[in-house]
């Protein structure tokens, strides 16, 4: 269902990075070209392209220097899919990913 490079691709950016995880929603920045011929044009990796292509995601562009690919209904059940195998997405790296797409209940926050 996900090459290799699209599995790769999607655990590197849905990864926790600086204590904070990803949601699902805010999709997957891209980067923007700044000068040349493709000024202001998103810079899409060639495994977000595949998924492009496939209609997994679908690229947005809120302004000339932010771009983000975002899953679409499809993209979300392959992302299920991978997260459901069992070396798809490691249940304790990426939890809030299984959170976000109801694999797991969320864990109840502590009265004190």
């Amino acid at each position: 269902m996900l090459t290799a490079a699209e599995r790769e691709l999607l655990r590197r950016e849905l990864c926790v990075r600086f204590g904070t995880p990803p949601r699902l929603a805010d999709g997957i920045f891209l980067r923007v070209w700044r000068s040349g011929p493709l000024v202001g044009q998103p810079k899409v990796p060639a495994a977000v392209q595949s998924l492009v292509e496939r209609g997994l995601m679908v690229i947005g562009a809120r302004s000339p220097h932010l771009a983000r690919a975002y899953f679409t209904e499809a993209g979300l059940a392959a992302l299920w899919w991978l997260a459901a195998q069992r070396r798809g997405l490691d249940p304790v790296q990426f939890a809030h990913v299984r959170q976000e797409l109801g694999m797991e209940a969320a864990e109840p926050a502590d009265p004190e």
